[in-house]
């Protein structure tokens, strides 16, 4: 099929996003036309697409290639996601500190999730020498953007009282926020938080899903958590969760 003539000076993420409900390999065509034309927006989402495997067979050097188009251009998302690949190794040799490179450019230019990946990596000192401090710093900053993980992060600063005032109300609103946004950490520390509180229904229900969303590693530290629990119903819970398939 012939793609129709466009004009790559008023193509954008809208354009883009519409294309995305293409089927997969219509898709995936259409926005190689696009990237190669210069579309940064096009090349981040060829970029993921070549790294799932979605549309075509995956080849994650060349999700990376592409991901390194879009960042010279600046592009928020293909900073983080090249930082991604050189983290992970995603088509290329792991690079921490050209991981923790890309996470900073991508948390300068405004994106939730570099400022929580170059946070985590000042956190750990992985690729850049620990920094708690300015890991604290940026992971508030992903937070005041409604990042839920990074949100989940500020609470337990709160709790243990690094870099900050140790503030049980301040981390317990965090944990709130950071399970109604879905993140399986922050479901369970919010459900530590009601199940200390003695909120037993509540912080089952927490629990539940926590256990369910979470990977498999977390699920098991879920279980573990609830073995402990002088109260029946958590170990309850803890074999219905263990009784969900790896």
């Amino acid at each position: 099929m012939t793609e129709p003539a466009f004009d790559v000076n008023e193509l954008g993420a809208a354009d883009v996003a519409a294309a995305m409900a293409r089927p997969p390999h219509e898709a995936t065509a259409w926005l190689r036309t696009v990237a190669e034309a210069g579309v940064a927006e096009a090349q981040v989402q060829l970029g993921q697409r070549r790294l799932d495997g979605v549309g075509a067979p995956a080849n994650p050097a060349e999700g990376l290639l592409w991901f390194l188009k879009a960042a010279r251009t600046g592009h928020p998302m293909a900073l983080n996601m090249a930082g991604r690949c050189y983290e992970n190794g995603w088509g290329t040799a792991i690079n921490m500190p050209l991981a923790a490179q890309f996470f900073r450019r991508a948390a300068h230019a405004g994106s939730d999730w570099g400022m929580y990946n170059y946070a985590t990596r000042l956190m750990l000192g992985e690729g850049v020498p620990a920094d708690r401090p300015a890991a604290f710093a940026w992971f508030r900053k992903a937070a005041a953007l409604g990042h839920a993980k990074a949100i989940n992060i500020v609470g337990g600063f709160h709790e243990d009282g690094w870099e900050t005032p140790r503030d049980l109300a301040a981390a317990r609103a965090c944990y709130r926020q950071s399970a109604a946004l879905g993140d399986f950490r922050g479901q369970f520390n919010f459900g530590r938080v009601l199940a200390a509180e003695g909120e037993v229904q509540a912080a089952l229900d927490w629990f539940e899903q926590s256990g369910r969303g979470a990977t498999p590693a977390f699920r098991g530290k879920v279980c573990a958590f609830l073995r402990t629990a002088p109260v029946e119903a958590y170990r309850r819970l803890a074999d219905r969760l263990e009784a969900i398939p790896q």
